[in-house]
């Protein structure tokens, strides 16, 4: 007896040192309705069915926070704005005098518009007619606060242009809209979302187009941006296809995670690609071929690289 316990001890110190050293990846991604968080989970999950990772997804403030935790090593890869890896890696915008030269590109994912979504009662056919609307800018650290902020810049306008200013998570937005509370929400995230949809079912809402010459100045002066339309009934309420312009998704990480580690991830996804493009509707219209070339700013990983090129997808 005293010898099987000498032998249970044993193995259970054996076993536990084997969890412990079982290796693992954490994902950055956004608020829990958003398609962030959902290509971050769909992504664990091949990695943990397929792989010896454990791969974690975890909601956050998503692009800039993103962004921040991977530069002092808190998270292993962000879902991030391909604006934000721009700004990140070269050290401009909000990210001046601190350049991220370790920031190393993986893929990028779906088309990501900036979409404005009002109040029927609010009155608001155009983007300008928001000033003096009670609006949600994004909250602090999203890539969606920040594109708002890049936007209010151009047009030379403040927060105090409008009769009242939050900054809600994407989780938020619905309740408060229908509720009364605000007349207008913004999010940068591709469609349909969850955010939208469900303000869309619940009360009188629609789209607003986001146009006009500082938008297509923004366009033709940054390489990140691009014109994008939303499709007509995306949403309950928008019957007709809106205009905007956007961003892309983009799975960004370091050059200090280790390129076994991205290799890993890189081939999750891609040696599974259609039962991850079925997991959003915003992914069923991915291809393998944009994903590696597309907004991707920052160097590709080594470990991204390595798979690419063993598909022949790269040189």
């Amino acid at each position: 007896m005293k010898n099987f316990a000498k032998f249970t001890l044993w193995t259970g110190l054996l076993l536990a040192a084997s969890v412990q050293a079982k290796d693992a990846v954490t994902i950055g991604t956004g608020g829990q309705t958003g398609v962030y968080y959902v290509a971050g989970q769909s992504i664990c999950q091949l990695v943990n069915r397929y792989d010896d990772l454990v791969c974690k997804a975890l909601s956050t403030g998503a692009s800039l926070a993103n962004l921040d935790a991977i530069a002092d090593q808190s998270l292993d890869m962000g879902i991030v704005q391909s604006d934000w890896q721009y700004h990140a890696y070269h050290g401009s915008d909000v990210f001046a005098g601190k350049a991220n030269l370790k920031l190393r590109a993986v893929f990028s994912l779906h088309a990501e518009p900036f979409t404005v979504m009002a109040r029927d009662d609010a009155k608001i056919t155009a983007f300008d007619d928001i000033k003096g609307k009670r609006i949600n800018i994004g909250d602090a650290g999203s890539g969606t606060r920040a594109t708002m902020n890049v936007i209010m810049q151009a047009k030379g306008w403040t927060n105090d242009d409008f009769r009242m200013v939050t900054e809600l998570q994407p989780g938020e937005l619905a309740g408060v809209i229908c509720r009364n509370y605000l007349d207008v929400i913004t999010y940068s995230a591709g469609n349909p979302n969850g955010t939208f949809k469900e303000a869309a079912n619940e009360c009188e809402t629609h789209l607003v187009p986001v146009t006009g010459a500082e938008i297509d100045k923004l366009v033709a002066e940054y390489p990140y941006y691009a014109k994008a339309v939303i499709p007509a009934k995306t949403y309950k309420g928008t019957d007709n296809p809106v205009e905007t312009f956007g961003v892309y998704a983009t799975l960004v990480t370091s050059e200090k995670v280790s390129a076994d580690k991205v290799y890993a991830v890189v081939k999750a996804v891609f040696d599974n690609f259609d039962r991850f493009k079925r997991t959003h509707p915003a992914f069923a219209h991915l291809s393998k071929e944009e994903m590696i070339r597309n907004a991707l700013s920052a160097p590709l990983h080594e470990g991204a690289a390595r798979y690419y090129r063993e598909q022949g997808w790269l040189k």
